[in-house]
């Protein structure tokens, strides 16, 4: 069993988009997978669980990973995370296009 803690990064937290692509990559292995968010666990594999945690931005997140290729989902599933689901991108244009973080 390996347990990770993320924080949702992306500004919109974890919509109806991230979700989905939550559930789409945990569903790639074979692995168990689980979140936790205070003290509620849901399947990460189920888009109605992943949807009813309504992790907003700066939301700590526990994530269990048991199976076989647990490695390797948790590797992925983090990675994901880390990405901000890649929306962190578009984060950074909006700050540029306002004048914010950059340096003059």
């Amino acid at each position: 069993m390996i347990k990770k803690e993320v924080e949702i990064k992306n500004r919109t937290g974890l919509h109806t988009r991230p979700a989905a692509m939550l559930v789409k990559l945990a569903s790639k292995f074979k692995s168990d997978f689980f979140i936790e968010k205070n003290g509620v666990e849901i399947n990460g594999k189920s888009i109605i669980g992943v949807m009813s945690l309504a992790a907003e931005q700066g939301s700590k997140l526990v994530l269990r990973f048991e199976g076989e290729d647990e490695e390797e989902a948790a590797k992925a599933i983090v990675a994901l995370f880390e990405s901000g689901f890649g929306e962190l991108d578009g984060l950074k244009n909006e700050e540029n296009k306002d004048g914010q973080g950059q340096s003059h």
